[in-house]
């Protein structure tokens, strides 16, 4: 879609001076001191529910006391006001019994923002923008509220998307110029809704620029839900936002050292509007216009803003001298940030050049484990969760999770353990990988999880259509994804055709998709070697040969694979398998496979494997004589119980 002109102009403001957003919309309500009557007026008169506190309603029931209050802020010097809308969403409106008069709210709201913005403009001759507030409602999605059952949620996915698409289409429809998802403490909520935004986006052929402001709650430098700064922007960033930043919770002071690592990793504009302070006893703010604009001031001299305001506690005077203060200063310059696979639970994780191989858990997974399987098929969900904290412990920097096994509702399970998982910080920290053959699965898992996680896989063996509407969905939901080599003849097992479908895939996605380059992972198939059937002998040669030319024609995608498909021969035979594993990823990894599926915990260093049983495995692996399975088979007898046998 393209960029509207007024996006267009917003675009060239920040680029030219740093952009004032306003202040407070509630501190600058409770100095009217409204009754209970007053939030009621004529129209809600015989409510059945007390309605005092229910901020947004006054936009129908003292529409002129608001439009007044936007137009203190456009006077003091905001560029951007927000409407009264924070609590405008089906879902925080509950409270009073009033969701059916959400799109009223937000659209009202929007016009009496929009035609104070155009009255100020009339009057000073300066152009306001409005922007649609989308507060995070009152609900967590990653965040049992009992603490006897973690797995629990009070709202899902789906409802928290519906409940901001509903709001994000009024707002659009009553004139915003931007939408502003604000006060995030779940970044989960956060992507619900942004992908209910842009469904309203596609439905209405229109796109507006959106600003994402987290919350950090406490000098932790955590969101409520858990996640550091980078990891909530790795979270974040495929939506493309017009800004990120933070607000609310923390003062100037407190807000600055993650403000700052927010400035130096997003390639974005970034905002912050922290409150006056932080509050005192009574639970009022007490710093005045004139030192919180001093410490908003230096945001704008150490280069870590593009747009700056004030939340809870700030009034129009702490507006008017942030305004003045930060006049002339000259906007941060958004850095070049290099591309890399950038992932995450609650905390970041990035596959940089100093990282030759990633080690993805395969233990949480029912097809590959019958220890896991048992527990799961069992509902023995606290053992299956010590499964994942093993391999967390072992080294896997990511955990695979796949639950399709026949005798499972494979959809519950995935919902399940995902929603425990998010309970352990010990195992949420790392990145998940959802895995199933079951599209169905895979984004019901999606709907789980804050983090960046990665989608294991997709694939073109239904063809390039299905192929293109799974991948923008997998787009929209923020993974990064791994693609199998299988198209519509099936799964490639020579090297050219695992490079012919590589290829294709690459250009579907990266040209029609719009997926970037870094976030796929190409998985050619590892097969089993030393089967006894000769056209099987180059299964590993095949892999190692195709990741050298796929990693050569697209240097930022990422290789990855099932190492233990390719031991499946020697089941039972411990020693050879880790031997073989290492053998192969010795030489796999130098050809460029930087990411794998393996037991973190039972791989051998390379240097240490017996030489002669070494030696056996690389013939095999690197098909490197016609006799090198029967010489391999021979010496396993050898070492048969010799290595650490999995206890399944």
């Amino acid at each position: 879609m393209k960029e509207s002109d007024t996006f267009a102009a917003l675009r060239a403001a920040a680029r030219e001076k740093i952009l004032v957003l306003d202040g407070a919309m509630g501190t600058m309500i409770q100095q009217h001191k409204f009754t209970e009557a007053d939030f009621r007026a004529e129209r809600f008169a015989d409510w059945p529910r007390d309605l005092r506190g229910n901020n947004d309603l006054l936009v129908l029931t003292q529409p002129h006391a608001i439009r007044a209050i936007h137009l203190a802020y456009c006077d003091a010097g905001a560029d951007i006001i927000a409407t009264n809308t924070f609590s405008s969403t089906r879902i925080a409106q509950a409270d009073y019994g009033m969701e059916e008069l959400v799109p009223e709210l937000n659209f009202e709201a929007a016009r009496l923002a929009c035609e104070a913005a155009r009255e100020s403009e009339a009057k000073h001759g300066r152009r306001h923008f409005v922007a649609g507030a989308l507060g995070p409602t009152n609900r967590t999605a990653s965040i049992s509220p009992d603490v006897n059952n973690p797995g629990f949620r009070v709202v899902s996915f789906d409802e928290l998307r519906d409940a901001y698409a509903e709001a994000a289409r009024a707002l659009i429809d009553g004139g915003v110029d931007i939408l502003i998802v604000e006060t995030i403490f779940d970044t989960l909520n956060a992507k619900a809704a942004l992908v209910g935004i842009d469904q309203v986006f596609d439905d209405m052929g229109k796109t507006l620029p959106v600003m994402i402001s987290g919350t950090i709650t406490d000098l932790s430098g955590r969101t409520l839900s858990g996640q550091t700064p980078t990891a909530f922007w790795n979270s974040l960033r495929h939506a493309k936002p017009f800004t990120i930043g933070l607000n609310c919770a923390l003062g100037a002071r407190e807000m600055r050292a993650h403000l700052a690592e927010i400035s130096r990793i997003a390639d974005t504009f970034v905002c912050a509007y922290p409150n006056a302070g932080l509050p005192n006893e009574f639970g009022l703010y007490d710093e005045s216009p004139e030192y919180m604009a001093s410490l908003v001031g230096e945001f704008a001299e150490s280069g870590l803003v593009n747009i700056v305001g004030g939340c809870c506690g700030t009034t129009p005077p702490h507006i008017h001298a942030i305004a003045k203060r930060v006049a002339g200063l000259a906007p941060r310059k958004i850095p070049e940030i290099a591309p890399l696979l950038r992932l995450s639970g609650l905390e970041p994780f990035a596959l940089t050049k100093e990282i030759r191989f990633v080690n993805v858990g395969e233990r949480t997974n029912v097809t590959g484990s019958a220890k896991f399987r048992k527990l799961i098929k069992e509902g023995d969900f606290s053992a299956a969760l010590d499964v994942a904290r093993d391999q967390v412990v072992a080294g896997a920097q990511v955990i695979d999770i796949n639950m399709d096994e026949g005798l499972l509702d494979s959809e519950q399970a995935m919902v399940t353990f995902l929603n425990l998982v998010a309970a352990e910080p010990d195992i949420a920290r790392v990145p998940v990988m959802v895995d199933s053959s079951k599209f169905q699965v895979i984004e019901s898992g999606l709907k789980c999880i804050q983090g960046k996680p990665i989608v294991n896989s997709i694939s073109m063996k239904e063809g390039e259509e299905k192929f293109i509407e799974v991948a923008k969905l997998v787009r929209r939901y923020g993974a990064a994804v791994v693609v199998m080599a299988f198209d519509e003849q099936g799964q490639a097992d020579t090297c050219a055709r695992k490079i012919e479908i590589c290829s294709r895939a690459y250009k579907i996605l990266t040209e029609t998709v719009g997926f970037p380059a870094e976030d796929i992972i190409f998985d050619p198939n590892i097969f089993a070697v030393a089967t006894g059937i000769e056209e099987h002998n180059n299964y590993g040669v095949d892999f190692i040969e195709a990741t050298r030319e796929i990693r050569r024609r697209f240097p930022l995608v990422h290789i990855s694979g099932g190492v233990s498909n390719l031991s499946f021969s020697f089941r039972g035979n411990e020693m050879v398998r880790q031997a073989m594993h290492s053998v192969f990823l010795y030489h796999a990894i130098s050809a460029g496979m930087d990411m794998g599926i393996v037991n973190a915990g039972q791989l051998s260093v390379y240097e240490d494997i017996d030489p002669e049983l070494r030696e056996a495995c690389e013939d095999v692996v690197l098909n490197r004589r016609p006799d090198g399975t029967e010489r391999l088979l021979a010496l396993a007898e050898r070492f048969k119980g010799q290595g650490t046998e999995r206890a399944e």
